[in-house]
C-alpha cells in the first residue's frame, strides 16, 4: 500500500539524490546542492506557497515525490493550461517522480496519488496534467492510471533542452453508481447511463433483467 506525507526538512538530502538519477534529471532539471533543494523545496514546506510537496512510501519505504496544487494557484500555469483546454474552476494538477528506479511503481503512485487528491480536495472537479511530449514512460503511466489525452500544444518547458512540446491529460473525479456505493475509475466501459449518472456493470444487469421482466410476451 501506498502512503503519503509532507516533504520534511530531513528529507532533502535524500530529494537531492532521486533528482540527480539521469532518468529524474532528464525532465525535471533541478539543481541537486542542499542548497538548491532547500531553494526550491523550502518554501513549500514553510508554507510560502500554495502547493503541496509530498513523499510516497511502501511499507516504510520512500520511493517517490509528488507535488500537488491547484491549477488557479499559478496564473503563468492557468493561462498556459487554458491556451490548450477548458479549466474547470478548482481544477487540481499534479507532478511527480519515481526516485527508485526499477520498481515498477509509477502507475500505481499515480492511481494512489488522485484517490488521495479526490479525498482531500472533495470539490475538485478533475486532474489536468501536462506533460513534455518526449516523456513517453511518464504519459503512459498516466493513460494506465486512467487519464485520457485531451490536448497538445506548446507550453514553457522544464528543461531547455526540449521544444516546448506537451501533452495534456485530464480525469475527471470519479462518479459513484446511482444505486449502490460502487465508484466509477475512469472512462471504465463496463459501466452505463443511468437515468440521473452512471450505473455500475452489477446495476446495469439488474436493471435490464427489471426492464425484461415487464416485457409483454410478445418480445419473447
Amino acid at each position: 500500500m501506498i502512503t503519503w506525507r509532507p516533504v520534511a526538512a530531513d528529507d532533502f538530502l535524500l530529494l537531492g539524490r532521486w533528482l540527480a538519477e539521469p532518468a529524474v534529471a532528464r525532465w525535471w532539471n533541478h539543481e541537486t546542492s542542499p542548497e538548491a533543494v532547500e531553494r526550491d523545496f523550502g518554501p513549500t514546506l514553510r508554507g510560502e506557497e500554495p502547493s503541496e510537496d509530498l513523499i510516497a512510501s511502501v511499507d516504510g519505504r520512500p520511493f517517490g515525490l509528488a507535488q500537488r496544487c491547484r491549477v488557479d494557484a499559478y496564473p503563468d500555469e492557468h493561462a498556459g493550461f487554458a491556451a490548450l483546454t477548458d479549466v474547470p474552476d478548482g481544477a487540481m494538477t499534479i507532478d511527480y517522480l519515481v526516485g527508485e528506479p526499477g520498481r515498477g511503481l509509477g502507475t500505481p503512485m499515480i492511481r494512489s496519488l488522485l484517490a488521495d487528491t479526490w479525498r482531500v480536495f472533495p470539490d475538485a472537479p478533475c486532474v489536468i496534467v501536462a506533460v513534455a511530449a518526449g516523456n513517453v514512460a511518464s504519459w503512459r503511466a498516466l493513460e494506465k492510471a486512467g487519464l485520457v489525452r485531451i490536448a497538445e500544444g506548446h507550453l514553457e518547458p522544464g528543461n531547455p533542452v526540449d521544444d516546448g512540446r506537451h501533452v495534456v491529460y485530464r480525469i475527471d473525479r470519479p462518479q459513484g453508481c446511482e444505486r449502490c456505493p460502487a465508484v466509477r475509475e475512469g472512462a471504465d466501459p463496463t459501466w452505463s447511463r443511468g437515468t440521473d449518472g452512471w450505473l455500475c456493470p452489477a446495476c446495469t444487469r439488474r436493471h435490464v433483467r427489471d426492464i425484461e421482466s415487464k416485457l409483454a410476451s410478445e418480445w419473447w
